[in-house]
């Protein structure tokens, strides 16, 4: 029997969990110093974290908030946050196993959703953001933090072909116009964009996700004969 996709990820990820703690990309980054300053005064805030992967939202958000509810498929990853938050002294960390499709949470549970690095795994992106926004109270605060495709088709099929290449468990990674349009869709009002760019060191990117051999060469090789405005852009 061929996995479904929510099996095949937490197969994919299971090994891996203490690669994403360590990882540089994941522990530090502008994007989690912006998290961090959104939660400042809200003590009293009950925040989840949606695919915590390795933990990094949650051992930011913390100290910050009441509650922290760590949320992902694979038990290796939540079995490294459980520890890890005992380790730092974070007690109001729990973990919950579920993938984002199907949250099993009442309505309105949350002040705080933060997803980070994960959108682009979910089988149905749609019904994982409708989901969201269900557990998320009236005038609560979503942060959605994930790699965004170019608009160019060109650009669009480059980085998703990469993608696939490293990590077989890759979706898709959105554009910013999909995902101002889902976002709408699901329910929630945009106040705003911040782009970025994200440098990654080659062999770190592709040791994280233990992409085979074969694979490295065959992006090696799309990197080397890649079209101007490819190595332009990226």
């Amino acid at each position: 029997m061929t996995p479904s996709q929510p099996t095949f990820v937490a197969e994919q990820y299971g090994p891996r969990a203490q690669d994403y703690l360590s990882s540089e990309v994941h522990r530090s980054g502008a994007d989690l110093d912006q998290l961090e300053a959104e939660l400042q005064g809200r003590h009293d805030a009950h925040l989840l974290d949606l695919g915590c992967g390795g933990g990094h939202v949650s051992y930011r958000a913390a100290p910050l908030v009441a509650e922290v509810i760590a949320c992902d498929l694979t038990e290796s990853m939540l079995a490294t946050v459980q520890a890890t938050a005992a380790e730092r002294g974070l007690g109001n960390i729990a973990i919950q196993r579920a993938p984002a499709e199907r949250l099993p949470f009442a309505d309105a549970r949350f002040d705080v959703v933060v997803t980070r690095f994960t959108t682009h795994h979910w089988q149905d992106r749609d019904a994982g953001l409708r989901e969201a926004r269900r557990v998320l109270k009236p005038g609560g605060r979503a942060i959605f933090i994930d790699v965004v495709a170019p608009q160019d088709a060109l650009l669009d099929s480059w980085l998703q072909t990469l993608e696939l290449l490293r990590d077989m468990s890759h979706v898709r990674n959105y554009r910013t116009a999909e995902w101002v349009a889902a976002l709408a869709c699901a329910g929630f009002a945009i106040d705003g964009l911040t782009p970025r760019r994200l440098p990654l060191r080659f062999d770190d990117w592709v040791a994280r996700t233990r992409t085979s051999g074969e694979h490295i060469a065959a992006i090696r090789s799309l990197q080397a004969h890649a079209p101007e405005e490819v190595r332009r852009h990226f």
